[in-house]
């Protein structure tokens, strides 16, 4: 006997609660499913334990930046203790997500979900049919296809570790082992970081991100670019990557090797053939609406949906526009013009809209700010040495096209140029506004 609902929801993370709360709230009867505790990526094992990390670890290195300047002492990470502070957070996350569920009237399965037909799906062993099923299942770390993948660990398990290792190998050059390398690092490891690609963090720009080098050296990590990792090899009590980069071959002696080079939905277990969802390139083909263009009883938010850059902000705008198509048909589509991005360094590093070769290659004619900054009070006042930033205006009109920070602040003050950017503000309305001083968003005068 199967059960039926309006809509089904696999997944319960940003997008896959934003969805299920919206629908039901409107009355329509609502299933969520997940084989893993609820709560999503974000929640459980990405954005906001990993921020809370951060928490520690900028504390430290707070405290070392003011030694000499009234601060005195040594402030040391206790690795345990900073995991008991993050799973103060996390542990308590599954139960509350589902009591917000049961309490919405959402009806809650566990189990891997798999298609069974167009509208119908399989969660240990019962069958579960819908009007409409959406796919919020969040993102795996992609497979790497080198012998010796299986001693990897991924970002989740890192965000576990009961100790921290003396030495760390990071694989990749994105986000991931951005934020991590520098939390390991100032938590007492010693952390090298294997990029294939000629710099880190290639969705920033490069001039911001060539100034934030400087404090991977200053805190001791080693990074090697145009590096191919070919195999990990397990040795007597710690590991071996063996990687091919312009010096030819050469190995790297590490106690953790950390998967840090991407991920991607993992759309094998949803057995989607069974319900005549297609693929295109690997990735689910939906059209402007969100909507599977091979089955319309399919629809797709966030990671799984791969149409915005996998932010959380993006999944939570992607639940919202298949919300409403949901509910009074497909009209809503996606806005992902002025997408804030941030990388949680120290200090961090963030952008939002255009930078200078997108800018040129839409034909605008532009006017550009940058400058490094460590003499601001701003960064002063922090006791930092690495900050600057590149604004972007357009010829003209004045419109903010883009705005790149690095600094003490830029994770905040990015949200200034956000929304100029998203609702096209100009760089003398932005002059105009009053701004709490001495904050970090004072300086954005200064910066147009």
């Amino acid at each position: 006997m199967s059960k039926t609902y309006d809509v089904i929801v696999i997944g319960s993370g940003t997008a896959a609660t934003t969805v299920a709360k919206r629908v039901s709230a409107a009355g329509r009867s609502v299933a969520v499913t997940d084989f893993r505790p609820y709560g999503g990526t974000c929640a459980l094992r990405g954005c906001d334990p990993k921020k809370m990390l951060i928490g520690g670890t900028s504390a430290s290195d707070h405290a070392r930046r003011m030694q000499g300047k009234g601060v005195e002492g040594d402030v040391r990470i206790d690795w345990r203790e900073l995991l008991e502070f993050k799973r103060g957070f996390t542990d308590p996350v599954p139960e509350k997500k589902e009591k917000s569920f049961s309490e919405s009237g959402i009806a809650t399965f566990h189990g891997r979900a798999r298609f069974v037909g167009p509208n119908a799906v399989e969660v240990d062993g019962e069958t579960l049919e819908a009007k409409h099923i959406v796919l919020a299942t969040g993102s795996e770390a992609m497979k790497l296809g080198i012998p010796g993948e299986e001693h990897l660990i991924d970002n989740e398990r890192f965000l576990e570790m009961e100790s921290l290792p003396r030495r760390i190998v990071l694989v990749g050059g994105g986000y991931i082992a951005a934020e991590f390398s520098h939390i390991a690092a100032r938590a007492g490891a010693e952390v090298t970081i294997l990029q294939h690609g000629d710099r880190m963090l290639t969705g920033f720009d490069p001039d911001l991100v060539g100034w934030l080098m400087e404090k991977y050296e200053e805190i001791g990590v080693t990074l090697h670019t145009g590096t191919e990792v070919e195999r990990v090899e397990k040795t007597e009590d710690a590991f071996r990557v063996t990687a091919t980069g312009e010096g030819g071959s050469r190995t790297f002696d590490a106690d953790l090797v950390v998967h840090a080079a991407g991920r991607k939905p993992d759309f094998a277990p949803l057995a989607l053939e069974a319900a005549g969802v297609e693929l295109r390139d690997g990735k689910l083909a939906l059209n402007e609406y969100l909507q599977s263009t091979s089955n319309p009883a399919v629809y797709a938010a966030g990671d799984t949906a791969q149409m915005g850059p996998p932010l959380t902000p993006v999944s939570n705008h992607d639940g919202k526009v298949v919300a409403a198509n949901l509910l009074e048909g497909n009209h809503s589509t996606p806005n992902y013009k002025g997408v804030p991005s941030v990388a949680f360094t120290l200090p961090p590093i963030a952008r939002v809209g255009l930078d200078e070769a997108e800018a040129r290659e839409q034909g605008l004619k532009f006017r550009m700010q940058c400058d490094r900054t460590p003499g601001w009070f701003s960064t002063r006042q922090q006791a930092e040495s690495v900050s600057g930033y590149k604004v972007l205006a357009e010829d003209g009109s004045e419109r903010i096209l883009g705005a790149h920070l690095l600094g003490p602040h830029a994770d905040e003050v990015i949200n200034v140029f956000t929304l100029a950017v998203r609702h096209g503000l100009t760089a003398d309305q932005l002059k105009d506004t009053m701004f709490a001083y001495p904050t970090g968003a004072s300086d954005i005068s200064s910066m147009l």
